[in-house]
């Protein structure tokens, strides 16, 4: 079996990692200088380089070779270069090939998830074979061999199934689920409350505001992920409570970590400037209040934090505009 990576960030690489126990892997690289530098020193050294790729990882920087002959197609790309990097594949993907997206983003403009953009870029391609791997899955710990668990979202029991056994190791457990609208919308969302998170760290808040934060953003990623037909118990699972929790609490979250520095006070364009690595929840909290407008849908922590992206709001004022909404009950439901 041939996989095909394309994009070879960080998580990128990791997934490469773990396919390779089964496949031959090519890796497509944007630089062709790090691809050179990939394929000499077995590792990838600007974005995961404490892990060593096996001689089955083969990296390249011409996403034909990559894509030519591959049995599985997995794209590794922020959703701002979703699109383009994806057409350049067009005509090397067969349409009956498996396509897996690892980006948790919406295009912005267009609004549309991952998964549709392969179907709007690739429009003769099987449907039900177009998915996403997703869940709690931070890169350097899934590629140091920390237990961790993940989903295939592929409306393809069969596919899925299959790619199950491809994606599944020793220490990387994986799960299916046919909701692949759920499982994309748990994972983009959960990187705008990620920010929110972060804000509250970066004030110094405690355990109570984090808890507060990680619940009632559960609360806004199922509303919007049930409106666009997600199911609800898919909130609930690694897709989304899971990815939650590990997003808006771990150091290593890259959108934590913007709202964390937002709190302290640091200006948001100095703060992307020092990121090597796409914090998706930037650019996607427009797309994520859009969707939620469109749908009648109401987000006041993704409202706030697009105030303190967009707006220049301060992010203490993140916290007066939450704590100071309308009294309502808990339980209203998701609908």
């Amino acid at each position: 079996m041939k996989v095909a990576v394309i994009g070879a960030g960080s998580w990128g690489t990791a997934v490469a990692g773990i396919a390779s126990l089964h496949a031959d892997v090519s890796l497509w690289v944007r630089e062709p200088e790090l691809a050179v530098r990939i394929e000499a020193e077995r590792r990838n050294p600007v974005y995961l380089p404490d892990l060593e790729l096996a001689e089955s990882v083969r990296a390249t920087s011409s996403i034909d070779a990559a894509c030519a002959g591959a049995d599985v197609v997995v794209v590794g790309v922020p959703s701002h270069g979703f699109r383009e990097v994806l057409t350049g594949a067009v005509g090397r993907i067969g349409a009956d090939v498996p396509v897996v997206s690892l980006a948790k983003g919406i295009e912005v403009g267009t609004l549309l998830r991952m998964t549709q953009v392969v179907a709007e870029v690739l429009p003769d391609h099987r449907v039900d074979r177009i998915g996403a791997l997703t869940g709690p899955n931070l890169a350097v710990e899934v590629a140091a061999g920390q237990p961790t668990a993940s989903v295939i979202a592929m409306p393809d029991a069969t596919t899925a199934a299959e790619l199950q056994q491809l994606f599944m190791t020793g220490t990387f457990r994986v799960y299916t689920n046919p909701d692949v609208t759920g499982c994309e919308i748990a994972g983009t969302v959960k990187n705008v409350i990620a920010i929110a998170a972060g804000v509250a760290e970066g004030l110094g808040f405690g355990s109570n505001t984090q808890a507060a934060l990680i619940t009632r953003g559960l609360a806004e990623i199922a509303r919007l992920g049930v409106a666009l037909g997600g199911e609800p118990l898919t909130f609930a699972g690694l897709a989304g409570m899971g990815d939650l929790v590990a997003t808006c609490t771990s150091p290593k979250s890259r959108n934590r970590t913007v709202g964390v520095e937002l709190g302290r006070g640091r200006p948001l364009d100095d703060i992307i400037a020092d990121m090597r690595m796409v914090a998706e929840g930037v650019k996607t909290t427009a797309a994520v209040l859009e969707l939620a407008r469109r749908h009648g849908v109401e987000m006041p922590i993704a409202e706030q934090v697009g105030a303190v992206l967009y707006e220049g709001r301060k992010p203490l004022e993140l916290v007066a505009g939450l704590m100071l909404r309308e009294a309502k009950p808990e339980m209203r439901g998701i609908r």
